[in-house]
């Protein structure tokens, strides 16, 4: 039988999903193998070192370099505030004070060294502390010395197409009636502060900015516009990664942009799941290297049944049948399954002969489409 290898979309009920944890610099792990950590768990902190400055003492007063540490105020690791003074040099004679010249601090930290050399000193500003979180709700598999863990979990997981913002977490709300219903203003009430609240095909910057307003954890929604996304972060998104966004909230779009539906399969999970806690992360990058934006909802004992699977990516491919997402115009977002793979190449408008693919559209259509312009939609 035919195949072919394209990227998967992951749309499952339970799954056995591994989270790596770690530092962004050596630091200390917090748990050990075995714990159980929750979603809000520190389970591993570092300090970032502050930021640097760099200030002249040799000009300002008048002095050889290697005059700068008899004209110190501070020494290395003295803690200085901003504005203080940290040199002087005073006038030979008590009657022409007026002359006496002073050297202040720009910022508020601690003098990390003096140059006999440059005539300069180093300030550098308190250290930055850095936690990580678990994220996810689960039991420690492995730990990274000095760097951080990797915690292991059952879960229900849903990969989005896009999102910004960063990781959240928060109880599920569905506040629409269905995936064809747009998630308005009016859907998001007081009661959704803290949670996730889940539209269906379309949410527009009037009901994210009554999001952010009543300070939702996240939105969920089928599609959005273009045109919202750049006025949200008033600019245009370019091809950068997501995921670190200040936007108040994390949004994350399932199917596209436009007014997509949300897949069925999608919003019955996220219906089913209403009411449990959901870690969520708006980060994207769609090129090598392909990170999605994802919604995991760690399973009770009470829920979990049937036979577990790890989330790992194997190669088996594509073929008739399969359930695909169409990722380039036209028909962007839309639905569909594999109805053959055609072995030939083909030559699409832009003169480029490629590999191609027919897929059956929801409305029933045949659409031939290029193989890269297609992900799998995995079970």
């Amino acid at each position: 039988m035919a195949h072919a290898y394209t990227p998967g979309l992951r749309v499952t009920k339970q799954a056995v999903i591994r989270k790596r944890r770690i530092l962004p610099l050596k630091g200390e792990v917090m748990v050990k193998v075995g714990d159980l950590v929750y979603a809000e768990t520190v389970v591993a902190k570092t300090q970032l070192p502050g930021a640097v400055s760099i200030v002249s003492i040799m000009g300002p007063l008048g002095c050889e370099a290697n005059e700068v540490p008899s004209l110190m105020l501070k020494k290395p690791g003295d803690r200085v505030e901003q504005n203080e003074v940290i040199a002087e040099a005073r006038p030979l004679f008590a009657f022409l004070k007026f002359l006496t010249g002073q050297v202040h601090s720009p910022i508020t930290g601690y003098l990390e060294k003096v140059s006999d050399v440059t005539g300069q000193v180093i300030l550098r500003e308190p250290p930055q502390p850095v936690i990580m979180k678990a994220y996810i709700e689960g039991n420690v598999i492995e730990v990274h010395p000095e760097e951080g863990v990797t915690v292991e979990t059952t879960a229900t997981f849903i990969q989005g197409i896009f999102g910004v913002g960063g990781e959240t977490i928060g109880e599920i709300a569905v506040a629409v009636d269905g995936p064809s219903v747009e998630l308005k203003p009016e859907h998001i009430k007081p009661e959704h502060k803290g949670k996730v609240v889940v539209g269906g095909s379309y949410v527009g910057i009037e009901a994210i900015k009554r999001g952010i307003e009543v300070g939702v954890a996240g939105i969920i929604s089928g599609g959005m516009s273009d045109h919202d996304l750049k006025s949200l972060l008033g600019k245009d998104l370019g091809v950068a990664i997501t995921g670190h966004e200040d936007i108040g909230l994390t949004l994350l779009i399932t199917e596209g942009f436009g007014h997509i539906e949300m897949a069925g399969r999608t919003f019955s999970l996220l219906k089913e799941r209403e009411g449990l806690r959901a870690s969520i992360s708006g980060a994207t990058q769609i090129r090598a290297g392909v990170i999605r934006p994802e919604i995991i909802v760690s399973l009770t004992k009470e829920l979990l049944a049937g036979t577990n699977e790890v989330v790992t990516k194997t190669e088996d491919g594509v073929k008739g049948g399969d359930p695909v997402r169409i990722i380039r115009e036209p028909n962007f977002g839309k639905l569909g399954r594999v109805k053959r793979l055609i072995p030939e190449l083909m030559v699409m408008e832009s003169e480029i002969k490629v590999r191609v693919m027919e897929v059956t559209l929801a409305d029933g259509t045949d659409f031939i489409v290029p193989r890269a312009n297609v992900e799998i939609i995995e079970d």
